[in-house]
């Protein structure tokens, strides 16, 4: 019966997907490649296939299976061997913020929005743009970020109070619901864009706090 077959596929199939991924490593997904990141979808979309396509051969399928499993594997190799090959297998960190600055064309080839680059600063604690030292986009997609000499938390066992900062402009737009959130008023920041002589329309992100510090990135 049809059901039988699809049973014995299956439970094959994900025997060998576990002797796949054990030959190929123990990354968790945010640590793996783009490369390794594509070949376990194409391996997970030919065992799907092969489980229920009855019509299919499925020693053809396996051994689809078994080759793009092995090809991670061979390219992980060559990896460890070569700097270039691991380069143009696995790319190259970006660096994304310089100095407290947003370096804008990195973030674009990277295909960040600056609202994504803001959440992941802040799940790592990290709120105001100009105390970041540099800021990198990683191989896997994940953000590492080194904060600037006296903005770096200190260890010890008192409490440390931090003073949270908003963005009050982003991409030329006033953001007035986080502008109140800082405790400040249009007026303030009209103003402070006229010391520094800049027009609302030139500004990428700016920041601010309840103590009147303003953070300005242009374009």
């Amino acid at each position: 019966m049809d059901i039988y077959h699809v049973i014995w596929r299956s439970i094959v199939l994900v025997l060998l997907l576990f002797a796949v991924t054990k030959l190929t490593g123990k990354r968790q997904i945010a640590q793996l490649s783009f490369f390794e990141y594509v070949t376990g979808i194409t391996i997970g979309g030919i065992a799907a296939e092969m489980s229920t396509g009855l019509e299919k051969s499925f020693w053809h399928g396996a051994t689809a299976i078994f080759i793009w499993g092995i090809i991670p594997l061979l390219a992980g190799i060559a990896t460890l061997k070569s700097r270039k090959i691991r380069e143009w297998i696995e790319g190259k960190p970006t660096v994304i913020i310089q100095n407290g600055h947003i370096i804008e064309q990195n973030l674009a080839k990277e295909k960040y929005s600056i609202d994504e680059l803001l959440e992941l600063l802040r799940m790592k604690g990290i709120f105001q743009l100009s105390d970041v030292e540099y800021a990198l986009i990683e191989t896997n997609g994940a953000l590492n970020a080194l904060l600037k000499k006296g903005k770096r938390p200190i260890r010890y066992d008192g409490e440390e109070s931090e003073k949270e900062s908003y963005v009050v402009i982003l991409e030329g737009n006033i953001q007035f619901e986080a502008l109140a959130k800082a405790k400040q008023t249009p007026l303030w920041l009209q103003t402070e864009l006229q010391k520094r002589k800049v027009k609302i329309e030139q500004v990428f992100i700016a920041q601010a706090d309840s103590e009147k510090n303003l953070t300005i990135e242009l374009y």
